[in-house]
């Protein structure tokens, strides 16, 4: 990092502050800040919902999975494009009749007010943990990276969020996240150019796909069925349906996007412009990771990645352990290395019989590979019981900083924090929004004044705000981010999407029957996260088929106690 770096970086974020508390100035109503007095255009709708869901995760930790496990991740994408089309067909139209603030205002109108309060709860306690995630994510890797301390970083990203949030509500997200995405796919961009550029100049780009290809990582879609697998079509197109549609159907932070549209059409045409552009944006992000993949077959990276852990391994008594698994890593990379350019040769020649040996070979060295690195974090582990194993999530931020020239490294990690900030002040709006109108008005504040529910709104997005600083600050992260933000998901919205589609499609199902169906499927749901080994994206599939299930059978009961049946 230089000065260049330093200005374009804190340029970047200044200028979107400003401009987010500049172009809202003056929220003087609860409409207004809510929900932008309802006056953004569809391609504004468009890029805020793809900015909402796009997190400092996608930037940092999807690289990584990719670099790690290659395309797979794509196929959970494949059902988004459908949940699109019912959530504008069916979704939109009533939100709007019913001139809503907040999605779960229209759960009392349909039930009652005991499971309008139950989905709100559900929302706030998924949201408010994946809003700590999103903010602690991007915090301890830069942290790490940069030498900065975590609660600096921390409160740097939160601080800078609350201001033009607080400021400007809706409106302030909405508008600040164009520029945000402007930075964000720009950036990216680039950064894939770049590593295809750093590779060696007899190492074409086609070679790089097809090395690639033979070694496991253009894995786009996989056919088998397999309830354990996390990524397959099935899961993807079944799965992955169900959770963009509680998403982007349900959560308040994608929710209050389209709401503040002009009109039905505006947020029909934000809503399905998002389902056509985000399965090619989370390709070109997964494919970045694939070429730095390969980019490390022929330079040689960290035996770990998170190289602050190993520098620490320099100042102990393990020093002498530690440069002897250094060196073996470099010799393993030598003979890796000669084996790709091998595989290049014999996939040029069309050699079917030498590249499947070749295949053997690389995998093998791959396996001694990772027994010297797991010798490597057995050392950390003495030094550093807390560090974690998995490094992947810091690989891109690794070629990042080490390969990268000046001004492009600055411009990159203002895409992280970007990301960081379009994520947090979606969540903290929808966070605010959601207590204020359906808990704070509707349960606690009857009949206040519209400026005391503006204050209150605004009060409410600084509370969140400072509770998703304190959460990031003393939250410990498990397995690859990207997954760990999709699983929190998983666990609750499938049971808020189940109560949402009795809602709309279920006219035999009452409130009673819904509230108590919705308390036991989430309690199974939960179980089976703790008790079994189902893939995270099914729980979206089981808790809303329990919802629908389990409340027709409460509502078929009281009706035949009652002698009705």
């Amino acid at each position: 990092m230089n000065l260049i770096d330093w200005t374009i970086l804190f340029g970047t974020l200044i200028f979107i502050v400003g401009y987010g508390v500049w172009k809202t100035r003056g929220s003087s109503n609860i409409e207004s800040y809510l929900l932008g007095d309802k006056s953004l255009k569809w391609w504004t709708i468009g890029l805020s919902v793809m900015a909402t869901q796009a997190s400092a995760i996608t930037f940092l930790s999807t690289p990584g999975q990719a670099f790690d496990d290659g395309m797979r991740f794509i196929q959970i994408y494949f059902g988004l494009p459908i949940a699109m089309i019912i959530i504008s067909v069916t979704f939109i139209p009533i939100y709007y009749r019913l001139k809503v603030y907040t999605a779960y205002e229209f759960l009392e109108n349909r039930f009652d007010l005991k499971t309008r309060s139950l989905a709100s709860l559900l929302f706030l306690v998924s949201r408010g943990l994946a809003t700590g995630i999103t903010i602690y994510a991007p915090s301890i890797i830069l942290s790490t990276i940069l030498g900065w301390n975590l609660g600096t970083t921390t409160l740097i990203i939160g601080t800078l969020v609350i201001i033009y949030t607080v400021s400007g509500g809706t409106k302030a997200v909405s508008q600040t996240q164009k520029q945000q995405m402007a930075v964000m796919m720009g950036g990216m961009v680039i950064a894939g150019i770049m590593v295809i550029f750093l590779l060696p100049k007899d190492i074409s780009f086609g070679d790089a796909v097809n090395v690639a290809g033979k070694l496991g990582k253009m894995n786009i879609v996989n056919l088998e069925f397999d309830i354990t697998d996390r990524y397959n079509i099935w899961s993807g197109l079944i799965g992955g349906l169900f959770l963009s549609l509680s998403y982007f159907g349900t959560d308040q932070s994608q929710v209050a996007r389209y709401l503040s549209g002009k009109s039905v059409a505006e947020s029909r045409l934000g809503l399905l412009f998002n389902g056509l552009l985000k399965i090619p944006m989370q390709f070109i992000i997964l494919f970045i990771g694939v070429m730095v993949f390969v980019f490390y077959l022929f330079v040689q990276p960290p035996v770990y990645f998170n190289k602050t852990e190993t520098n620490k391994l320099l100042d102990t008594e393990y020093k002498s352990d530690y440069i002897n698994l250094q060196n073996t890593h470099s010799r393993l990379f030598e003979i890796k290395k000669n084996q790709t350019y091998s595989l290049v040769d014999a996939i040029n020649r069309n050699d079917e019989s030498a590249i499947e040996q070749l295949q053997q070979e690389i995998a093998q060295t791959d396996a001694d590979s990772k027994k010297n690195k797991a010798e490597v974090y057995s050392l950390i582990k003495k030094v550093n019981p807390d560090a974690e194993q998995r490094d992947t999530d810091y690989v891109f931020i690794t070629f990042i900083m080490d390969h990268l020239p000046h001004g492009l490294i600055g411009l990159l990690l203002a895409v992280i924090f970007s990301a960081a900030m379009s994520s947090t002040s979606s969540e903290l709006n929808a966070l605010a929004s959601t207590t204020t109108i359906d808990i704070y008005k509707r349960s606690v504040a009857k009949n206040r004044s519209d400026k005391h529910y503006l204050n209150a709104s605004k009060l409410l997005t600084l509370l969140w705000g400072i509770l998703a600083i304190l959460f990031a600050t003393f939250a410990s992260k498990a397995e690859n981010l990207i997954q760990f933000v999709n699983i929190v998901g998983s666990l609750f919205y499938g049971t808020i999407l189940g109560i949402f589609l009795s809602a709309f499609y279920i006219k035999k199902i009452e409130g009673n029957a819904v509230f108590w169906a919705a308390i036991i499927a989430e309690s199974i749901v939960l179980s089976l996260f703790f008790f079994t080994d189902i893939a995270y994206l099914l729980y979206n599939i089981i808790g809303c088929v329990l919802v629908i299930f389990i409340g027709l059978m409460i509502q078929f009961l009281q009706k035949e106690r009652m002698g009705t049946v």
